[in-house]
């Protein structure tokens, strides 16, 4: 294997040194004249940007795709990491999106309209799948992989189960990165802030033979020095550090017309701080944070510093070939991660806490990973009354984890192993001038198993297996040549799940077994209008959805053994809404704004959960407040009617931008961007003190830009008010806690040619 530290210094250094360098290579090809005259047509026009999709694998406009779709452009997620932020960052961005994390930057988990997974361990699957230049990245470990020289982002809500395949009933995120062009192009974004916090993201394209042969390299840096203080032993910025550098390196040929050829290989090195846990600091009986928090502060007796290090690698060849009739696509990739984090899970120590702190925990998780994934498909050309595509998919990962528990040995590791393959089919026929209409199916094969493969091999070997037939129908109709409406109906599942993390726990002749999910069925049900008005100076998208889930995976996490068991309820029920909306006030002057709203409901009254209480027949530390009952020893709580955990009710976010022209050639802007996340609930039972509610943040950024997109100065502030928030909760024997990132103040500069 190629070692990927030298790997991603040739990648970042040969990256950031073109890139800087590109400010002399602009000046040779454009002058000022070329500048105002791209300032002055911005100014005039003073309509809204054009939103590109490829919700269908086609490029499109947004407002004539018949999903509830948005996008963040690749300025914003500029903004959104310019002080070093990993992708939960991307939470709240856009209307009934979610993202949150109990391993620092290495494992996150998504939510869409409320659809997501609260397992905490490498092996967890997800409803929401994440595509990286159309590689679907299904392991956790692979989901964090940075985002950087990107060229948009978009979150496809709602069941993608045709185009996208299994594990995709909430929606997708799918990351496009810039890619390799006919002309030389450079662009980098170099920002320093508070906490000694670096962020560098940058790509530059370079034509080897015009029109034959392009390569694009790309990196990222991101790091952070230490600044929390452990106040147990007296050590003063002990946590908080993280390095994060990336590097990608893309060929692009094309001997013909015809024919083109993208390889890539991307690279990434983590070494951090995992999650910290901060012991006590809820309640009790309410969710505020209490005098036990302290940002700067944590009271640590074991967790080996908390140390996260990861490392993954993508390699992807795609290839593309015009015939006269369709484009033939061969999407071939191979990814691996592997890597650790160990943490301080109570959050404190056995001496004085803060406060009751019945027994330490420290766990250590590692993952040892192999994906292959195989696409193909042939597409007809875009034109005519009918478009068509067809294909297939197969899916083969390979990983092993291991759980190592400080306090209570031996370590344990399991493997699993997931084999999938589907055919699909999507035709779009526009009927009338006013009237489209698209349908899709995708059958699906998807096998898992599961062995312990070391330590108590207290069980045999598991399987699990189902085959399903996934679907949509959707219509799109013209009212006007400024607004549509439409409807979609959608079928989609995500594969039965195995969940083997707590037979680390197992006590010797009294293995935890390892728990399955069946396979989650949702059904989806969605209408919506998309308008532009005004010159498109005003965009105005609204979609209001109902979906019913049969068997819904949830993960009964925590508790008394901080375990985590795998268990169908069912049925869960969720509808809202999602707004989406921009305004051009002036060509100086953009505001855009998104809601959404969301009410989610477990249905079943059989569904019993353990709480939070430390062990059978101790106290419980929480105040529950649903109806309970004690069964051998332990509390359990009826969760029928609760919301889905972590399903914020209400999401909300702003963004606005106003310039004032100062000379030909740049004008001085201010910009800034502001998310809500509403009420939350952490867990399926409810308590007082495992949930959050009106939680906001916001940035800033004031500066000077060039018209022309080539400079930007500017100073920015991320979570401007320093506001504490509470983003999660570990349960199982305090009311411990974790908080968002404090606030960062610096300097950022952008270069663009």
């Amino acid at each position: 294997m190629i070692d990927r530290k030298t790997t991603l210094r040739f990648l970042t250094a040969s990256t950031f040194a073109l890139a800087f360098a590109q400010p002399v290579l602009a000046q040779d090809t454009i002058d000022s004249s070329d500048s105002e005259a791209t300032g002055a047509e911005e100014a005039d026009n003073g309509a809204l940007d054009v939103i590109v999709v490829t919700a269908n694998r086609r490029q499109e406009n947004l407002q004539d795709v018949a999903v509830s779709a948005a996008t963040i452009s690749s300025d914003a997620a500029q903004t959104i990491f310019d002080a070093g932020a990993d992708i939960t960052a991307l939470a709240a961005r856009v209307p009934g999106l979610f993202v949150e994390s109990s391993n620092g930057r290495a494992a996150p988990r998504f939510y869409i309209r409320g659809l997501g997974n609260t397992d905490f361990d490498l092996a967890a699957s997800q409803p929401v799948s994440v595509v990286h230049d159309e590689v679907v990245l299904e392991n956790v470990t692979l989901k964090s992989f940075p985002i950087f020289d990107v060229e948009r982002i978009e979150v496809l809500r709602g069941p993608q189960g045709t185009l996208f395949g299994r594990n995709t009933p909430a929606g997708i995120v799918k990351i496009d990165t810039t890619k390799p062009g006919d002309e030389f192009a450079a662009r980098l974004s170099a920002s320093y802030g508070s906490f000694d916090s670096v962020a560098l993201d940058g790509g530059v394209t370079v034509p080897v033979l015009p029109g034959i042969v392009s390569v694009r390299l790309s990196g990222m840096w991101q790091q952070r020095a230490d600044w929390v203080d452990n106040g147990f032993t007296g050590e003063e910025d002990a946590y908080g550090a993280y390095s994060d550098i990336a590097g990608r390196a893309q060929v692009l040929i094309t001997p013909t017309d015809r024919l083109s050829i993208l390889g890539s290989y991307a690279v990434r090195d983590l070494d951090g701080t995992s999650t910290l846990f901060r012991a006590n600091i809820l309640g009790p009986g309410s969710n505020e944070l209490n005098e036990n928090y302290d940002r700067d502060t944590v009271y640590y007796d074991a967790g080996g510093g908390n140390q996260a290090q990861y490392e993954a690698e993508i390699s992807t060849v795609k290839l593309d070939y015009e015939a006269d009739f369709a484009t033939f696509t061969s999407i071939s990739s191979w990814a691996d991660s592997e890597g650790s984090s160990r943490g301080d899970i109570d959050g404190g120590n056995v001496v004085f806490g803060p406060g009751p702190i019945p027994f330490p925990s420290d766990t250590r998780d590692s993952i040892t990973l192999d994906q292959f994934t195989q696409e193909v498909r042939l597409a007809s050309n875009s034109g005519g009354m009918f478009e068509w595509q067809v294909g297939g998919f197969y899916f083969d990962s390979d990983f092993d984890v291991t759980t190592v528990g400080f306090n209570f040995p031996p370590p344990v590791t399991v493997n699993h192993t997931n084999e999938s393959w589907a055919v699909f089919g999507q035709v779009t026929s526009q009927v009338t001038d006013l009237l489209k209409l698209t349908g899709g199916v995708r059958y699906t094969d998807d096998e898992k198993n599961f062995e312990v493969i070391s330590g108590y091999d207290l069980q045999p070997p598991l399987a699990v297996e189902d085959d399903r037939l996934s679907w949509d129908l959707a219509a799109f109709f013209d009212v006007s040549d400024d607004a549509s409406v439409f409807a979609r109906v959608a079928s989609g599942f995500r594969a039965p799940t195995i969940q083997g993390r707590d037979v680390a726990f197992a006590n010797p002749g009294n293995p935890a077994p390892a728990s399955i999910a069946t396979s989650e069925k949702i059904m989806s049900y969605e209408a919506g209008i998309k308008s532009e008005l005004m010159d498109r100076k005003i965009r105005f998208n609204l979609t209001g959805y109902y979906y019913t889930i049969d068997d819904p995976q949830f993960s009964a996490v925590g508790g008394g053994g901080n375990l985590v068991q795998l268990v169908n309820a069912d049925k869960g029920e969720g509808y809202g809404f999602e707004l989406d909306s921009a305004f051009q006030i002036t060509p100086d002057f953009l505001i855009t704004a998104g809601a959404s709203w969301n009410n989610t409901e477990i249905k079943d009254d059989s569904l019993l959960v353990g709480v939070c209480q430390p062990f059978p027949g101790a106290p419980v530390h929480c105040s529950v407040t649903n109806p309970t009952v004690v069964i051998d020893g332990a509390t359990r709580a009826s969760v029928d009617g609760n919301p889905f955990p972590n399903a914020p009710e209400w999401i909300a976010d702003l963004t606005a931008r106003y310039a004032v022209p100062i000379t030909s050639e740049g004008e001085l802007f201010a910009y800034t961007d502001w998310t809500y996340q509403g009420a939350t609930n952490f867990f399926l039972y409810e308590s007082a003190e495992f949930n959050a509610d009106n939680q906001i943040e916001g940035g800033l950024r004031v500066g000077y830009a060039k018209y022309d997109g080539s400079l930007e100065v500017a100073l920015f502030a991320r979570n401007i008010t320093d506001a504490d928030n509470v983003k999660g909760a570990i349960d199982f024997n305090n009311r411990t806690g974790f908080v968002n990132d404090p606030r960062v103040i610096g300097i950022s500069v952008r270069f663009e040619h």
